[in-house]
């Protein structure tokens, strides 16, 4: 007998003891479970805490290609879920899964849920994150589309830039934050100014260790190399943290044939005419033949 079909026996009995359980796998491959019955229970090699890390409320299941949603609340601790974890984004887009469970016989049990967290608020100790289905990721846009910047990310199969090496990455320690929050690094005066911009900075210790964040400006000065960010990393960087520079693209047929070398893989369409050919209009004084509107 399978694990639903004994839930559904022991549902039509009329006397039952079932609870929740949740779990929640991070992108990095951390994991956290979650029940909301009064002792502990494992299964399937995890182990659901009782303590009040999660509960969530009435699931929307819909039929369809409807998104599934809920809402779970939980309690922040030093055991589980921290603040400084969801203020660093580590739960952000994490996959979760939910069972209901016959808690006398933790085989006896069914999938009631599976997705992934969506928007994520905290407050007086406490935080409230949005479930979404798999169906939400039906609502994400597919496909190519007629631009003339590149429509690959630096790097994946698409582009097939090879970011490992050593052109377009640089190891270094951060020597001093500003007030602003930019970073002065020394060295790495080799790379050209602006090679790092668009690109990331990946944290490799210190409280924000694992961390990734896109660069917004990258500039050369008599005392290093200055990175400005576009957003913090949740927890703070400190002086002496060790960082890992990756080069970024503007996604321009000029950058990708120069700077990478990459033209044959460039996705974009750089000839497609812009808004001043969409409001054009023919006129006496220009040759109206049907010829290139480029020359």
């Amino acid at each position: 007998m399978s694990g639903r079909e004994a839930l559904y026996q022991h549902l039509a009995s009329g006397i039952t003891t079932v609870c929740h359980c949740w779990l929640v796998t991070r992108k990095d491959g951390e994991t956290y479970g979650f029940t909301d019955h009064d002792r502990d229970l494992t299964f399937g090699g995890h182990l659901f805490k009782a303590a009040s890390g999660l509960s969530a409320g009435a699931l929307q299941q819909t039929t369809g290609l409807s998104v599934d949603n809920s809402e779970a609340l939980g309690a922040l601790s030093d055991a589980s879920v921290t603040e400084e974890d969801l203020a660093a984004g580590r739960f952000d887009g994490a996959e979760v899964q939910a069972w209901l469970v016959n808690w006398a016989d933790v085989s006896a049990r069914v999938t009631e849920f599976r997705g992934h967290f969506g928007e994520v608020t905290r407050k007086a100790g406490s935080f409230r994150v949005e479930l979404r289905g798999q169906g939400e990721r039906l609502n994400q846009t597919q496909g190519m589309a007629y631009q003339a910047g590149c429509g690959a990310v630096l790097g994946d199969a698409r582009c097939g830039v090879n970011l490992g090496l050593a052109a377009y990455r640089a190891t270094a320690v951060i020597a001093e934050i500003d007030v602003l929050g930019r970073l002065r690094i020394n060295g790495q005066t080799s790379f050209a100014e602006g090679w790092f911009e668009r690109g990331q900075i990946e944290v490799l210790s210190g409280a924000s260790a694992g961390m990734a964040v896109t660069i917004k400006a990258d500039r050369l000065t008599d005392t290093g190399r200055v990175v400005d960010l576009w957003h913090g990393t949740g927890a703070d960087l400190a002086v002496g943290d060790s960082i890992r520079l990756i080069a970024g693209c503007d996604r321009r047929a000029t950058t990708c044939r120069t700077k990478f070398g990459n033209f044959l893989n460039f996705r974009g369409f750089p000839h497609v005419p812009g808004e001043d050919w969409l409001t054009s209009y023919p006129a006496s004084t220009t040759v109206n033949d049907g010829g290139s509107l480029r020359g």
